[in-house]
This record gives C-alpha cells, sequence and structure tokens, in this order.
C-alpha cells in the first residue's frame, strides 16, 4: 500500500537530511593562545601527519599527487576510512593548507606498508570477505596503535624536527585515534536516520487509517449537533426531528466498529484523528461545509439501508471537501512533520479503499440494497520487497556515495556548472537513482528516471530536472558500457 513512488520520496528526504549533516570524522584543531605549548604544537604536527599518512597509504590523491597505490594488492583501497577523510571538506583544506608536510613520511611508505602487511591485524583484516566502515576504522586503530606507534622509521623521521618530544608523540598519537573513535557518532546517526526513515513510512500508513476514520469523527461531530439541539430551551420541530441520514451512514457504522482499525490506532495514537491537537474546530469547519454541499443535499433525500450509497456519499465528500482542504491540510501540519507530504498518495489509498468496500455491489439491483460493506484494509507494503526497498536503497547511497560520486561528476560541464555550488537536493536525487539503476535490475530505466526526475521537480529547482535527466542518461550509457548494469 506505500508503495515504492512514496518510499523514494521518503529516502530522499531523510538521505538529504543525513548527508548534509554527516560527518565520518571530526578533525582536532590547531591549538590557539594558551594552549599552544610546545609540546600540544608538535602533538598538533604529527595529527597531521598521522592524517596524510593514512591518506598515502591508502593511495588517496593528495593535490597534484594522483595517488598511488602503495600496499602490494587491494585490500587497503578497498578499506573506505582512507576515502571518508580525503571526502572529508575540512581533511581538503588541511591538505591545501600544509602542503609542506604531505611528503614527510614518503621515504618511509614502503617499509611502512611491508610492516603492516605482515600483521596478524592485517591479514585477519584481508580473510574476512565483507568489511562494514565499523571493521575499516577497527583496522586503523589498531595498526597505528600498534605498528606506527613502534615504527623506527616513524621515529627517526619525526625527531628531524626541532619540537620532538615523546609527549608530542603519544598526544598527537592520541588525537588521532580519537578522530578514527569519532566514527561511534557517525553510527548513531545513521542508526537514527534509517529509524527515521522507518519512522517516517509508519506515519504515512497512520495517516491512511485516520483519513478512513475521519469520517467517524465528523459524524459524531454530527450526532453532538443535533443531541444539543434537541436539549435546548424551545427546540424548534426540525431540532426535535432532525434528519439522521448522515449520523446513521452503514460505511461509518462499519469502520467504527472495524477491529482492525481500531485495534491499529489503539498501538498508534496519531492514527486516531480524535488525538490531534485543535480537531474539534476543524471537523466543525468541515463538517459546516459538507452540510452545505449538493452532494449532502441529495444524500440527505435519498433512502437509508444502503452501503453502496453511504460510502459513496463519503468518498465523494472526502474527495471533494476533506482532503483539498485548508482545515485538514492544518491539521496534518501540526500533527506530524510527514504528513502534508503523504497527504496526496495516502488520500488516493483511501479513496480506492472505500471504493472496493462497495464495488461488488454495481452490479445488484436497485431493489437489492445491501446493508453491510466490507472494508478490506490495506497493508503496510503490498510485499517483502517493497518493505526493504527504502532500506537497501538508503544503504546502497550511503556505502557508495562516493563511487557515485564520480560517475556524476565526470558528466558535469564544469564551463557552466562548478561541481561544488550544485544544489545540494540535486546531488541526493542522483545518488539515490544511481544506486537503484545498479542495485534493482528488475526496474526498468524508464520507471527509475521518471521517478526521480518528478521528485527533482517537486523538490528541487525549476531546472534541475532536466539538468538530472542529462546528467542520468549519460550515466546510464556509462554504466551499461562498463557492465555494471545490463539494461536500457
Amino acid at each position: 500500500m506505500i508503495n515504492r513512488s512514496l518510499i523514494r520520496i521518503k529516502t530522499v528526504q531523510i538521505l538529504y537530511s543525513y548527508l548534509l549533516t554527516r560527518t565520518d570524522f571530526k578533525l582536532e584543531t590547531a591549538p590557539q593562545g594558551n594552549a599552544a605549548t610546545r609540546d600540544n604544537l608538535f602533538a598538533y604536527s604529527v595529527y597531521l601527519d598521522f592524517i596524510f599518512l593514512l591518506l598515502k597509504l591508502s593511495g588517496q590523491p593528495l593535490g597534484t599527487d594522483s595517488g598511488i597505490a602503495i600496499m602490494p594488492d587491494a585490500t587497503i583501497q578497498k578499506n573506505r576510512v582512507g576515502a571518508a577523510l580525503r571526502n572529508n571538506p575540512d581533511v581538503a583544506a588541511l591538505i591545501a593548507g600544509h602542503r609542506a608536510q604531505l611528503p614527510v613520511f614518503d621515504s618511509c611508505l614502503s617499509d611502512i606498508a611491508n610492516d603492516i602487511i605482515e600483521t596478524e591485524a592485517y591479514k585477519e583484516y584481508k580473510r574476512k570477505r565483507k568489511h562494514t566502515m565499523a571493521d575499516d576504522v577497527a583496522f586503523w586503530t589498531k595498526i597505528y596503535s600498534t605498528i606506527i606507534r613502534r615504527s623506527k622509521s616513524i621515529e627517526r623521521i619525526l625527531r628531524q624536527n626541532d619540537d620532538f618530544s615523546h609527549v608530542g608523540f603519544e598526544a598527537g598519537l592520541k588525537m588521532f585515534c580519537g578522530t578514527l573513535d569519532t566514527f561511534d557518532d557517525t553510527r548513531s546517526s545513521y542508526t537514527k536516520a534509517t529509524n527515521d526513515l522507518a519512522q517516517s513510512l509508519t506515519q504515512a500508513y497512520n495517516l491512511y487509517h485516520a483519513l478512513l476514520y475521519l469520517p467517524v469523527v465528523i459524524t459524531e461531530a454530527m450526532q453532538l449537533r443535533q443531541d444539543e439541539a434537541k436539549n435546548k430551551y424551545l427546540p424548534t420541530p426540525e431540532e426535535l426531528n432532525p434528519n439522521t441520514r448522515l449520523v446513521e451512514n452503514l460505511f461509518v457504522k462499519a469502520i467504527k466498529d472495524n477491529k482492525q482499525i481500531n485495534e491499529y490506532m489503539s498501538d498508534n495514537d496519531t492514527a486516531n484523528p480524535e488525538n490531534w491537537r485543535d480537531i474539534e474546530l476543524a471537523v466543525d469547519k468541515m463538517l459546516d461545509t459538507i452540510l452545505a454541499t449538493d452532494a449532502y443535499k441529495k444524500y440527505a433525500e435519498s433512502k437509508p439501508g444502503d452501503f453502496a450509497t453511504d460510502a459513496s456519499f463519503w468518498r465523494e465528500i472526502l474527495k471533494t471537501v476533506i482532503l483539498p482542504s485548508d482545515e485538514l491540510s492544518e491539521l496534518l501540519e501540526s500533527s506530524s512533520v510527514y504528513w502534508n507530504d503523504d497527504l496526496n498518495i495516502m488520500g488516493t489509498f483511501v479513496l480506492k479503499t472505500i471504493r472496493r468496500s462497495y464495488a461488488s455491489a454495481d452490479d445488484e439491483a436497485a431493489e437489492n440494497p445491501r446493508e453491510n460493506g466490507q472494508i478490506v484494509i490495506l497493508p503496510k507494503f503490498m510485499n517483502k520487497d517493497d518493505e526493504a526497498f527504502g532500506g537497501k536503497l538508503f544503504e546502497y547511497v550511503v556505502n557508495n556515495r562516493t563511487e557515485y560520486r564520480r560517475y556524476i561528476d565526470s558528466f558535469i560541464d564544469t564551463r557552466q556548472w562548478d561541481t561544488e555550488r550544485l544544489a545540494f537536493m540535486d546531488i541526493v536525487i542522483m545518488l539515490t537513482a544511481i544506486a537503484e539503476l545498479i542495485h534493482f535490475p528488475s526496474i526498468p530505466v524508464p520507471v527509475t528516471m521518471n521517478e526521480y526526475i518528478e521528485i527533482a521537480n517537486d523538490y528541487s529547482t525549476a531546472r534541475s530536472g532536466q539538468f538530472i535527466n542529462g546528467i542520468l542518461y549519460s550515466v546510464i550509457k556509462l554504466l551499461n558500457e562498463k557492465g555494471i548494469i545490463d539494461k536500457k
């Protein structure tokens, strides 16, 4: 029921927030003022040296250096710590501001590499088929805490600095390992982001239930009005004998008595519109609007006892009065940050649910009205693949965003576009589209293209759809040529 179009929108939104604020590693700043002691300044210099050393060992390009594979196999190149550091804007600034320090360990890089590949830590890391980012971080933490810390070559080079001290060396190493340890914060933010994605989809399903139940709340407001009118001082004949067509609506009764809806709402507070803030005032306004419609006037004169008539009335009212109303929009905005984006899709599924409840009666003769209809609540997801789709898409983008970004940048005409100043939403949309193209081979290319261009048109700039269309077509051609995908 929560279809892939909505899942794509949610995934892009959560990825945008997550990637915009994500920093894999938090860097130390240079000591200032009273903290700028000789030991502290040397420690910070060691700290920078160790960052640049890891980048060198990982084969990351530094400035005009295009990146040379130091290790004898590709094991370390697959380790994502180097790439994560290199792509950190703060590290890029350090590289630009400390170019004189970049080659400090070049004379012993081969020796260090040989020392690393002889360690049990390296052999164990190499034996493991699949590495998480946490595995990658743990590997480098162990290498620096043991091999780098005890390396005579490293110490000999650092002793050439007049400010060398063992205290400063240990402090610099501790700062570096501390930066690696900050990856724990990133894991926490990743977990939070994936939880937010799951929660946003749950909230969409809550909205589906709430919209289905809203006619019950409106009908109860009508019943309350009629009861109060009967009990007031000197009621009119019309107030003593009101038209009860609406309050006796069979569709509303079926919804109110539906066990599945009631159980769901008891477990999810926001799925029950009676729990929404300012619901009474908004419902009163909706009811006034409904009573003034020609649809209600016609319905009030119809014969009771036909479920199809009762259900189709509420379907029309939801479609034409409630779903487009400002009152509902304001209610949703104050009740959940997700819902105004969900309204169109969830509203469509609510209308479909109501239509199905009386569709089988269409071929029945008018003299055989139905007193009961079957309210079949749509499942949260149509199948297991849809349920897993958003989480997998999110993971693929996060884990492969550097590679996907290279695909994007390779087709950007830098004479017209500055790659660093592209709308970040455009980047996130393209990253997500590329992840889908590569990892979901059963989804046709036109489907992927249309979905993400539509998201760009709705959530990014006026030129984004056209721009993304051109870049993605070029990326698709490249992926086919490389054999990464096989679809047109």
